[in-house]
C-alpha cells in the first residue's frame, strides 16, 4: 500500500514538473518572439534611417554637378545612388566597426539604447531637412548613440577614444575639404592659364562626371557603414551574433541598397543651399569641390573614421569660393551651417536620451 502511494506520488510530481517545463518552454518561446519582433522592428527602423540619409545627403552629392548644368536633377540621383551602392566593393568596414564598437561600450547595448539613438538621429533629421538646413546625418546617429549610452550607463559607457576621434574629425573634416579643393583650384587655375573659358567649361563639364561620381563613392561608402555598425551592434545584443563574427552579408547589402534608394529620392531642400546660397560654382569649380571633399571622404574611411559628408563638402565649396574673392562666399549662410553642425550631437543626443526613456516604458 505504501508502496502504490509512493509510486502516485511520484507520478503526480512528474506530471507537475511537465506541466511545469512546458509552461517554462512557452514562457521562454513567448520572449523569443518577442525578442524576434523588436530586432525586426528596430532594424527596419535602422534602414529606414539608412534611407533618410541619403535622402537627406543626396544634396551633398548631387548639389553641385545640378548647380552647374552638367546634370539634370533626375539624372544626378541616379549617378550618385548608383555609386553609393558601388562602395560596397571598394570599401572595408572599417567604419561600421568604429560605430558598432568604438563609441559606446557594447556591452551596455540593448533595444532601448538601439531604439533611443535611431529616433533622437531620425528626428534631428527630419526637423534640419525640414528647415532645408544641411546637417550631418552621421553625427546625428553619434549623438544619438552618446545620449542613449549615457541615459543608460552614465558617461562611463563612452569609449572615448572613438567619440574623441569623431570629435577631432568635425573640425578636421571641413577644414581639409577645404584646403584641398582651394589648392586643386588654385592648381587648375595655374594649369588652364592660357586657355578660353570656353574650353575650360567644356573640360570641366565632362571631368565633373568623374569627380562627382568619385564623391558618391566616398558617400556611399563612409555613410552606408554607419546603419550596417548600429544593425550589428542590435544583432550581437540580441545573442543572434557573436561580437567576433563578421557583419552579415544581408545587413551589407541592404544597407547600401536602402543608402542608394534614399538618394534616388533626393533632399531637394537642401540642394539649393549646398550649390548656390553658399558660392556660385562653375564647373571647374564642381570639379574642384567634389574631388577635394572625395579624398577626404576616402582618406576617413579607409582609416575607419566616421565623418560628415556635409561638412567635407561645405569645406570644399568655401574653399573653392574662396580663391576667387573672400566676398563670393556668402559667410552669413556659410556661418548658419556651422551653427547647425555645433548643434548636432547635443541635440540628437537629449532626443535620443527622451526616446530611450519612452523606450523603456513602450518596447
Amino acid at each position: 500500500m505504501l508502496a502504490t502511494l509512493v509510486r502516485l506520488l511520484g507520478a503526480q510530481l512528474r506530471c507537475f514538473t511537465l506541466i511545469f517545463d512546458g509552461r517554462r518552454d512557452l514562457d521562454n518561446m513567448h520572449s523569443l518572439q518577442i525578442g524576434l519582433w523588436i530586432v525586426v522592428v528596430l532594424v527596419v527602423l535602422a534602414l529606414l534611417f539608412d534611407f533618410m540619409n541619403g535622402f537627406h545627403d543626396a544634396a551633398n552629392s548631387i548639389a553641385t554637378v545640378v548647380s552647374t548644368g552638367v546634370l539634370k536633377p533626375h539624372q544626378a540621383v541616379a549617378f550618385a545612388a548608383f555609386f553609393n551602392v558601388v562602395a560596397l566593393f571598394v570599401f572595408q568596414l572599417k567604419v561600421a566597426t568604429t560605430i558598432g564598437k568604438g563609441t559606446i561600450d557594447p556591452g551596455i547595448v540593448d533595444h532601448y539604447v538601439v531604439f533611443g539613438a535611431l529616433i533622437g538621429a531620425i528626428a534631428w533629421n527630419l526637423i534640419t531637412w525640414y528647415y532645408g538646413i544641411p546637417s550631418s546625418s552621421s553625427h546625428a546617429l553619434i549623438g544619438g548613440l552618446v545620449g542613449a549610452g549615457v541615459a543608460k550607463a552614465g558617461t562611463g559607457a563612452l569609449v572615448w577614444s572613438g567619440v574623441g576621434k569623431t570629435l577631432v574629425f568635425i573640425l578636421l573634416s571641413p577644414l581639409l575639404g577645404f584646403l584641398l579643393g582651394s589648392l586643386l583650384m588654385v592648381a587648375v587655375s595655374w594649369m588652364f592659364f592660357h586657355s578660353t573659358p570656353r574650353r575650360v567649361d567644356r573640360w570641366f563639364r565632362r571631368l565633373q562626371l568623374v569627380s562627382a561620381s568619385l564623391y558618391s563613392l566616398g558617400h556611399g561608402g563612409n555613410d552606408a557603414q554607419k546603419t550596417m555598425g548600429i544593425i550589428w551592434m542590435l544583432l550581437i545584443a540580441a545573442g543572434v551574433s557573436a561580437s567576433s563574427d563578421p557583419i552579415p552579408l544581408w545587413v551589407i547589402l541592404s544597407c547600401y541598397l536602402a543608402m542608394g534608394l534614399g538618394t534616388m529620392f533626393g533632399g531637394w531642400r537642401i540642394v539649393k543651399t549646398m550649390g548656390q546660397k553658399i558660392t556660385k560654382l562653375k564647373p571647374v569649380g564642381g570639379f574642384c569641390a567634389e574631388t577635394g571633399g572625395a579624398l577626404t571622404l576616402f582618406l576617413a574611411t579607409i582609416f575607419g573614421i566616421p565623418v560628415s559628408t556635409t561638412h567635407t563638402i561645405t569645406g570644399a565649396i568655401v574653399g573653392v569660393g574662396s580663391t576667387t574673392r573672400a566676398r563670393n562666399v556668402r559667410w552669413g549662410v556659410a556661418g548658419s551651417i556651422v551653427w547647425a553642425w555645433v548643434l548636432t550631437i547635443p541635440c540628437s543626443a537629449l532626443m535620443a536620451a527622451l526616446a530611450w526613456w519612452l523606450g523603456t516604458l513602450v518596447l
